[in-house]
């Protein structure tokens, strides 16, 4: 599919509009609306930082409890101090430590620069990647970015205010490289992944945003290889012009200035539902993004999505 935006005109910068540009400051002004509903809830789910991962007892390096001595524990982990209070031997537990790191994988491709309501679905996947991130931050996880489009991007977990304002500007410098670059077929998706899971660590989570147009022909293969070895999430962006479109001829224009008529005589790929369920079946957690719906429409599915982290 082809980017929805007008001829340039000396009067009026066609990448301006609100849902083509992509501002940085507008992305850190969503940090509100991630953080709703959040708290002591996605703490107390996990246990620790980030939600990303579940609580475990065992012989890790974090305090979890004190309880009394118990044959075959570890004298190392013998607590003095509640030996000393009960005149009984206890030993304190630990749980698992582990690094909480997600990588956001945005897909700035040409063709994710369409859009028929509100918002380009790249702007949209962007606005979506940006509330998750502000709640993995928030809750003291780490927040990396990929960018695929013209200009790839790629940036290591970070977190606090300080990462995500990283976040923020890299996605608004790589959608500007995208919408300016020349248009083109969308290139596979399959290296970025391996890009994306090269920033990663034992334990960290992948979270891709795309409509997946032309993924590539070994897309599927290597997707499933990947979650394989750690854990991915699809937010599968959709306009709803590809769900609703009528049978018929519709003209279009492109930033270069060439203008045409496109033909549409019916669905064309798979429905969002039949992807959903392709990702699924290859142990990916998935959900629908609809651009219309918007930034206050997308906080409560990202908090759904973050609860599966």
């Amino acid at each position: 599919m082809l980017a929805t935006v007008a001829r340039p005109s000396p009067e009026s910068d066609p990448f301006s509009p609100p849902g083509i540009a992509l501002e940085a400051s507008a992305l850190m002004g969503l940090r509100h609306l991630a953080r709703r509903g959040t708290g002591a809830t996605t703490r107390g789910r996990s246990g620790l930082p980030g939600g990303l991962v579940t609580r475990r007892r065992g012989r890790g390096t974090e305090p979890d409890d004190v309880r009394p001595w118990a044959e075959g524990d570890d004298v190392r982990h013998i607590d003095r101090n509640a030996t000393a209070r009960t005149g009984t031997l206890h030993v304190r537990t630990h749980h698992e430590e582990r690094d909480r790191a997600v990588v956001l994988l945005a897909d700035f491709r040409p063709s994710m620069l369409f859009g028929t309501r509100r918002a380009l679905r790249s702007v949209a996947a962007a606005e979506a990647l940006v509330l998750l991130g502000w709640r993995i931050a928030g809750d003291g996880g780490r927040v990396g970015l990929c960018v695929a489009g013209a200009e790839p991007l790629a940036l290591p977990p970070r977190g606090a205010g300080r990462g995500m304002a990283a976040l923020c500007q890299g996605l608004a410098r790589g959608h500007a490289g995208a919408l300016a670059a020349p248009l083109h077929d969308d290139p596979p998706l399959s290296p970025i992944l391996e890009q994306a899971r090269a920033l990663l660590p034992a334990g960290g989570h992948l979270v891709l945003a795309s409509a997946l147009d032309s993924p590539g022909d070994d897309f599927s293969e290597r997707l499933a290889a990947l979650a394989e070895r750690i854990s991915v999430s699809l937010i599968l962006v959709s306009d709803a012009f590809e769900r609703i479109a009528p049978p018929g001829l519709y003209p279009y224009a492109t930033p270069d200035g060439r203008r045409g008529t496109a033909r549409i005589s019916g669905r064309a790929r798979p429905a969002p539902e039949d992807r959903l369920a392709a990702c699924a079946r290859l142990g990916l957690a998935c959900l629908r993004l609809d651009t219309e719906t918007g930034p206050e429409g997308f906080a409560p599915l990202m908090e759904r999505l973050d609860a599966v982290l």
